[in-house]
């Protein structure tokens, strides 16, 4: 699978593209009845489907500041796509100069000579081309125009609402991580490198966790106790019980510690029944169900009291 940030990155396979058309940001179940088309029309027309994104957000571009919390990073976004059965993923890199083409522009610029597209497959709120004037019926007459196929997707319902990545960063923002999960098809997942925390988990409490150093915009759980997955994603082996790419369950505290007066926001998960150094180490965590909200307790002997407690619960809610 590729991923190309440039259009002079791009490798034009025989028989041309076929492309799902979006931002994709969480890759989520709507997400993959667009991408599902798009290999399926790959394979019909001898095409290699392409997933096209942006990077960086539109939105950001358009309106700085305005930056939206991201479920799916750029790498993340990509490793699902090519087991959808993508070939390429394709991150347009967004630009003031890219956000004035007029809608004909985007379609030449991109599709017809940046990828050789055969088809493109879009959802029904998609817009393009300066001040987003471009809908999904502007891109089907203007493929049909230059001889590409086009299909718009209606919008996928769940609960008898539309699925959007706007509604799982409100699942995400409310705690309610499992109903995030149904939506995305997968539980939610942050990750980054193992850094140096407070220290006082294994020293002080005997619950050594693995502090993650977040991107930028990561979209993080409401604080609070969460029930989930740690995977060492990097290679290389793990000085102690812990393999890299097998997930391990873990109780996961989101939040700043506020028994002890922190004010720094972390993401720390406690990995059950195993232990290792993994300072450095690239990692990831996959959030499966609440456990509780964040409280401060009174003394320390409440709060191991409390730890207790959500150890056990994770080991309910994992099925362990």
């Amino acid at each position: 699978m590729h991923l190309w940030r440039t259009f002079d990155e791009i490798v034009i396979p025989d028989g041309g593209t076929s492309i799902a058309l979006g931002v994709f940001d969480g890759l989520h179940r709507g997400h993959r009845v667009l991408v599902d088309r798009a290999v399926e029309l790959g394979r019909e027309l001898g095409a290699a489907p392409v997933l096209v994104t942006f990077d960086p957000h539109p939105v950001e571009v358009v309106r700085p500041g305005s930056h939206p919390m991201v479920l799916t990073p750029l790498e993340r976004r990509a490793e699902l796509a090519g087991e959808a059965g993508v070939d390429a993923v394709f991150a347009l890199p967004f630009d003031k100069e890219m956000a004035s083409w007029e809608p004909a522009a985007f379609v030449d610029n991109v599709l017809v000579d940046g990828l050789d597209c055969r088809a493109v497959v879009v959802g029904r709120n998609f817009t393009f081309g300066r001040r987003a004037s471009g809908t999904p019926e502007t891109m089907r007459r203007l493929c049909e125009e230059r001889g590409i196929a086009c299909e718009v997707e209606d919008l996928l319902e769940m609960g008898s609402e539309r699925v959007s990545s706007s509604r799982v960063r409100g699942l995400l923002a409310g705690s309610d991580v499992a109903a995030a999960a149904e939506l995305l098809g997968r539980p939610h997942r942050v990750a980054g490198p193992v850094v140096h925390g407070a220290g006082r988990g294994g020293r002080d409490l005997g619950y050594p966790t693995a502090n993650l150093d977040l991107p930028e915009y990561t979209a993080v759980p409401v604080d609070g106790v969460y029930a989930g997955w740690f995977t060492v994603t990097d290679d290389g082996p793990v000085d102690g019980t812990i393999v890299p790419g097998r997930r391990y369950p873990a109780a996961i505290s989101v939040g700043t510690n506020p028994t002890f007066g922190d004010t720094a926001r972390s993401v720390e998960a406690f990995v059950l029944d195993e232990s290792a150094d993994l300072y450095g180490r690239l990692a990831a965590v996959d959030f499966v169900d609440h456990v509780r909200d964040m409280e401060k307790f009174s003394s320390v002997d409440e709060l191991l009291v409390a730890m207790g407690r959500d150890v056990a619960r994770t080991r309910e809610i994992l099925e362990l």
